[in-house]
């Protein structure tokens, strides 16, 4: 386990799950000019639906950011989730419209951290963080897992539901066999005790 420290940032564990997002990141961080490159302080964020979560990257080294121009891309669809130039924020996908917030407090230091609200399942993904100035261009990419306990909880229940009706609808079947083949027993036991018919008179 390492940690990496970020512009006036905490300390961030970067849990990686696997070899291949550490790659990513690491082939992506040589990206860009000698002088701009980008470090994101943790890989994998993890978010419950309808929470909000913040993904975060800085620039490194640490130098205002104000001016750039800055985009964070959902690396599934390529669309933009949140543009910001020169100051403004523009135009994004209708997904995200109204849920992102670039935060800029942090932009004099180099953070270009962005929050992402209510978060949705759809969201799950990896993001690239990018930005480019008179420096030059530099990306980072973070991986966002959003889980819904509720739809677990129903699949569950689901799954729970079949296995009931599948037990119930069995047993039935069974006694029904049960009480066919005991009626036909009777039915042959009782044949064979018919009584004989009375000897004929002389």
């Amino acid at each position: 386990m390492h940690s990496i420290l970020g512009c006036n940032h905490p300390t961030f564990t970067l849990p990686w799950r696997t070899l291949l997002p550490y790659l990513m990141a690491l082939h992506l961080l040589h990206l860009g000019s000698a002088q701009l490159r980008m470090v994101a302080p943790s890989l994998h964020v993890t978010a419950i639906v309808g929470q909000d979560v913040v993904l975060r990257c800085h620039l490194s080294p640490c130098k205002d950011a104000g001016s750039s121009d800055i985009r964070w891309i959902q690396h599934r669809s390529s669309g933009l989730v949140h543009h910001y130039q020169n100051g403004v924020d523009l135009e994004q996908m209708a997904e995200y419209k109204g849920r992102t917030e670039l935060l800029r407090d942090g932009l004099s230091d180099g953070n270009l951290d962005l929050r992402i609200t209510a978060v949705r399942s759809s969201d799950s993904g990896w993001y690239s963080c990018a930005v480019q100035d008179g420096h030059g261009y530099a990306e980072a990419m973070v991986d966002l897992e959003v889980s819904d306990p509720f739809s677990q909880n129903v699949h569950r229940w689901t799954v729970a539901l079949a296995v009931v009706i599948t037990i119930l609808v069995g047993s039935f079947v069974f006694i029904v066999f049960l009480y066919r083949k005991q009626a036909a027993q009777s039915r042959e036991l009782s044949e064979s005790f018919q009584p004989l018919p009375p000897p004929k008179s002389l």
